[in-house]
């Protein structure tokens, strides 16, 4: 990007030269007699009738003087566009996600499972703004930020992170920590306590979320390794799906699986949740252009043509496997296509899109099946099949699409060479986010326990956790 910047500085500055010395050319009136001139001991003679002060000026040595560095300046157009993605962002967990997932447990557990969703917007909020932004976006070292920004210090109201106030960056980024601990809680439904579930995610954010967002967003070493996560296909995705994996083999399977039905109680609730989810989304993606630009613009339309396609894709799927195509299937496939179009979103063309939403929805359709039995883990609901399997997805295939013909000069040189980038910052995503995701549940274990007792579970955690229940 620098090296683009300072070609089309310096090509500026030649295009401008030229120009005014066209225009001089054009304008200036002949002399009557050449001008020559000697050099005579440092000094430069006029041997000429026209010995004007003018003349002597126009045969001065021209210097040319030296653009200073642009300062970044905000743009009110560019604000006023993240301000909105930052609304809708927000809008995916409470209510989006809330009602996506509270639909799909057992009526003795809806409200419990919303709760999820709403304490992640509670207890991230405070930690980001007094610790995790600067863990992720201080300036710090490879692998995580400094303590420069803690308690968001030295971050004025004229402050900029690009064209738009470095405040707004900091709650837009704020969104997107809390949407990614809100989606673990989809594999830990109906069995984990409450309190182990707030101790948990405000470490999780702290320790997990903002060392990788670091490494992606904030200047790390994948990020300087040329890994392409437009909007958080390796950050949000693979980081929560595979935390959400290792906490339900953590707390093991609910009590009656395979012997009690565990239908959904209402999926209008996740019907409704869904279509939130589809729309906030483009606060998600297109506001990672941090910008009221074509790249925006263009990150919106392939985030619905990939949603489209995910969800035809997995209705087909399911009709061919099951023989029938549910509702339920209909916007898991969305889903499925919103989360494989995340880290692409700003790298692709629509075709690109279409393919990858094809794709997305028959792998995540195997995600919460196939593999789903072959792992033996209870993802209550799906949230590794969802957004582990399809942010995986997503973020190899977007070294096969990333087009020039929207990058441009930025677009990989070598598909192979970003294939692999892809894969270590895929690999390095589930190593870490694994083990440090284990050990944090293990020590809250050690202390307090991760899960409820085999009386509250049969109650229900609506009761036994927060002493209310829907009649």
């Amino acid at each position: 990007m620098k090296k683009m910047l300072l070609a089309f500085g310096m090509a500026g500055a030649l295009f401008g030269g030229s120009v005014a010395w066209a225009e001089n050319a054009a304008t200036a009136t002949p002399p009557a007699e050449d001008i020559v001139l000697v050099e005579e001991t440092g000094e430069t003679t006029l041997n000429n009738t026209a010995d004007t002060p003018a003349a002597i000026a126009e045969a001065a040595p021209v210097e040319t003087a030296v653009p200073a560095e642009e300062e970044a300046t905000l743009d009110t157009g560019d604000t006023a566009w993240v301000l909105t993605s930052t609304a809708l962002v927000l809008l995916m967990t409470i209510p989006g996600l809330a009602l996506f997932y509270g639909g799909m447990v057992r009526k003795k557990n809806v409200l419990a499972t919303m709760a999820h969703s709403f304490i992640a917007a509670a207890v991230v909020s405070i930690v980001w703004v007094i610790i995790g932004y600067t863990l992720a976006f201080g300036e710090g070292n490879a692998f995580i930020g400094s303590l420069d920004k803690f308690m968001l210090a030295g971050i004025t109201t004229e402050a900029l992170s690009g064209t738009i106030p470095e405040i707004l960056f900091v709650i837009f980024q704020m969104t997107f920590a809390i949407i990614t601990v809100a989606i673990i809680s989809g594999s830990i439904a109906e069995r984990m306590k409450f309190g182990a579930f707030v101790a948990f995610i405000a470490l999780w954010v702290v320790i997990v979320y903002a060392p990788i967002t670091h490494w992606v967003w904030g200047g790390g070493w994948l990020g300087n390794d040329g890994a392409l996560d437009f909007a958080g296909g390796t950050v949000v995705h693979i980081n929560s799906g595979v935390a959400g994996l290792v906490a339900a083999y953590m707390l093991g399977k609910r009590m009656g699986l395979g012997r009690e039905s565990m239908a959904p109680h209402n999926l209008t609730l996740t019907v409704v949740g869904a279509s939130l989810l589809w729309v906030g989304w483009f606060g998600f993606n297109g506001g990672s252009a941090l910008g009221a630009n074509g790249s925006a613009g263009y990150a919106l339309v392939v985030t619905q043509v990939a949603a489209a396609a995910a969800a035809l894709s997995w209705l087909i799927t399911e009709k061919l496997a099951r023989g029938k195509a549910s509702v339920l299937g209909g916007v898991s496939g969305a889903v499925a296509g919103l989360v494989v179009i995340t880290p692409a979103a700003g790298f692709v063309t629509v075709g690109g899109a279409l393919a990858m939403g094809l794709i997305g929805g028959v792998v995540c359709f195997w995600g919460i099946t196939a593999l789903k039995r072959a792992l033996k883990a209870d993802d209550s609901l799906d949230a590794f099949g969802l957004h582990g399997v399809g942010g995986v997805v997503g973020a190899i295939l977007t070294a096969f699409f990333a087009s020039e013909f929207i990058m441009g000069d930025a677009a990989p040189a070598n598909m192979m060479s970003q294939l692999w980038v892809q894969v270590e910052g895929v690999l390095a995503t589930i190593a870490y986010s694994a083990i440090m995701t284990f050990i944090i549940l293990k020590v809250i274990d050690l202390i307090i326990g991760i899960r409820v007792a085999s009386d509250d579970e049969r109650m229900g955690l609506d009761l036994s956790q927060h002493g209310e229940r829907v009649e």
